[in-house]
């Protein structure tokens, strides 16, 4: 079903904060800018396992989105990406937990995002939503596939400091699952997590990414592990990630993609 219903109830406050552009959480983040979602086609589409509380997350973004002039429509069938005409949106933000998308479904979302529709999402509505899906993986640059320990506290470490996602946040403190994924190996890492050996003991000390930037095809991609459930964006750094991925994967068409080749492993010397 689709709706353009603006779901202000819950996020009222959020949205009112962030046209008014105020920051006042003292954690290092810089004030607003005039929003580059003014105009922007956006589809937000939710769905799959509610554990995740697409709905409530939905009601966070949906209206903070439209407070910065942003035209959403939103969509809880996976059929809207065969009914749609993808390709004159400017972003998709999907929020849909391991679920099954069909072929003509997986087809039209792969061939918007190339043809520079942007998209965004977080935790396992975008990094964990089709696990039979390889080319859907390829897109998203990781996927989910353990967190050990459950819901825990641990903290996530801002690792590029010039960058404009993450330019002035500090490093935080999360309690809620650490996500250990599968990343492709060239996406550009913008803030990473170090597991212990608590849960785990062969993975300690491994650093893991939590948000990173990527293309597919002329499409941005945006993503952040962080965002089990709609609380975890109480996290004042935690939410203003999610928003400045969402405002730069909808810049697609709009401006040029910054060059970027960060491989971690090096190829042999030529």
């Amino acid at each position: 079903m689709i709706s353009r219903r603006s779901f202000l109830a819950k996020g009222a406050v959020l949205a009112a904060a962030a046209a008014a552009g105020q920051v006042a959480y003292g954690t290092g983040l810089q004030e607003n800018k005039p929003s580059v979602l003014k105009g922007k086609k956006v589809l937000y589409i939710w769905g799959g396992w509610m554990g995740h509380e697409p709905d409530k997350c939905r009601d966070i973004f949906v209206p903070w989105m439209e407070s910065e002039g942003a035209i959403v429509t939103v969509s809880d069938n996976l059929d809207t990406y065969v009914n749609t005409d993808l390709k004159q949106l400017d972003l998709i933000v999907q929020v849909w937990t391991m679920g099954q998308i069909s072929a003509g479904q997986e087809k039209a979302l792969l061939a918007a995002v190339k043809s520079g529709v942007g998209i965004a999402g977080w935790h396992g509505g975008l990094g964990d939503s089709f696990r039979n899906n390889t080319e859907y993986q390829f897109m998203v640059g990781g996927q989910w596939v353990a967190h050990p320990g459950g819901v825990i506290d641990y903290r996530v470490n801002i690792i590029d400091r010039k960058d404009p996602v993450t330019a002035g946040l500090t490093d935080f403190d999360m309690h809620s699952e650490q996500y250990y994924m599968h990343v492709d190996p060239n996406v550009k890492v913008l803030a990473t997590t170090t597991f212990t050996d608590k849960y785990a003991s062969w993975i300690g000390g491994t650093v893991m990414p939590v948000a990173w930037k990527k293309v597919y095809g002329n499409g941005r991609v945006f993503y952040s592990s962080l965002g089990h459930v709609a609380s975890d964006f109480n996290v004042p750094q935690a939410l203003e990630i999610q928003k400045r991925g969402i405002r730069w994967a909808s810049m697609s068409k709009y401006e040029p993609m910054e060059p970027w080749k960060q491989p971690v492993y090096k190829g042999a010397k030529k």
